[in-house]
């Protein structure tokens, strides 16, 4: 059984499929690490590379982490919350509580329960802290800027996909009507026609549940002549090397907690068109690292990508601003150390020989 005498947060995980939660825990972990931090993750559905508990080894959460009293236990969902709240109140184990909460909605009865007997709440931005009824932190979410970065070769080039024109535009994420794929494709089968430059790529799955959400915008595209121009490639395998061969990124997106899609791009020397949800107006500095518009707002969504397709230059100079800024506001190890000075100051003045 790994020892967990020095370990003194529990990330938990209890979703198998694919997420962005999935994402953050996959990105921040290993840097918390980094910076000298003790911390297992402990669920389904994670690389293997992450530091991970088994359910074996709960006992063990009885037992104090060297100089300490208590643990963080970081939960991001409502389950980890409960599951948290068991051991802390049922088993007695030695444990305080954090959550991280996302969403940008009004909470229901049980969320608003298990929040107030946290005893720490995060929210990944302004706006979602607003719907929160109890203290917490602003800690937005970074991205790991030696993961996602500018164009370097060729490879990073429209050239390299075997695609044509000269400029790439993309929408990543899950085909479904909550991610605005169908405003995106809309805007290509309007737009493009205009611009033979320009050529589209839609990525990311459709679950069984959007298949036909997916299957009627494919044959939108087909209907319209465009299916050469406007590509739908699944799932890749890599998504990196594809932001870095943008010219432009759009993110239209319904509904959104967070959103990281638009600081990859943007760390990635892309400009980024985005819908005002989650936190995307809190990333994008309009006119200069690229547009924001209502969320829903076809018109408003397909004007602003148009003014980037009728000149070119534009996205690679708002490109170039977008890195810096990301730089300077949303590297990954910024999101980390405020992480761990909440983490310490919940166990930190608590040592077991006082």
């Amino acid at each position: 059984m790994a020892s967990l005498r020095h370990i003194t947060v529990i990330a938990p995980h209890f979703k198998r499929r694919l997420s962005g939660v999935t994402s953050t825990v996959v990105q921040l972990v290993p840097e918390q690490q980094r910076l000298g931090l003790g911390i297992v993750t402990l669920g389904p559905g994670l690389p293997d590379h992450l530091p991970k508990m088994r359910w074996s080894d709960l006992p063990s959460l009885w037992r104090r982490p060297d100089g300490y009293r208590w643990r963080v236990w970081h939960a991001r969902r409502n389950n980890e919350m409960l599951f948290g709240l068991l051991l802390k109140t049922v088993l007695r184990m030695p444990l305080k509580l954090l959550f991280t909460s996302a969403a940008q909605r009004h909470h229901s009865g049980y969320t608003k329960w298990l929040l107030r007997r946290m005893d720490a709440v995060v929210a990944t931005s302004a706006r979602s802290g607003s719907f929160l009824e109890v203290a917490h932190t602003v800690i937005r979410h970074g991205v790991d800027l030696s993961v996602f970065r500018p164009p370097q070769s060729h490879e990073d080039t429209i050239a390299a996909t075997g695609l044509p024109g000269k400029y790439l535009i993309g929408c990543f994420g899950r085909v479904r009507h909550q991610k605005g794929t169908d405003l995106f494709v809309r805007a290509m089968i309007e737009l493009l026609p205009h611009h033979p430059d320009w050529t589209a790529i839609i990525c990311g799955r459709a679950t069984a549940e959007h298949q036909r959400f997916a299957d009627d915008l494919k044959q939108s595209v087909e209907q319209a002549g465009l299916s050469d121009r406007i590509r739908f490639l699944g799932e890749v395998d890599d998504i990196k090397p594809w932001y870095r061969r943008l010219t432009l990124y759009v993110a239209p997106s319904r509904n959104e907690g967070f959103g990281l899609t638009p600081l990859e791009a943007m760390a990635s020397q892309t400009a980024v068109v985005a819908s005002d949800t989650g936190a995307y107006a809190e990333m994008i500095v309009p006119g200069e690292t690229g547009a924001v518009v209502p969320a829903g707002e076809y018109e408003l969504l397909r004007d602003a990508i148009g003014e980037y397709l009728g000149d070119p230059h534009l996205p690679g100079e708002h490109g170039r601003r977008g890195l810096d800024f990301v730089r300077a506001n949303f590297a990954l190890y910024g999101e980390a150390e405020a992480l761990v000075r909440v983490y310490g100051a919940l166990i930190r003045n608590y040592p077991t020989d006082k």
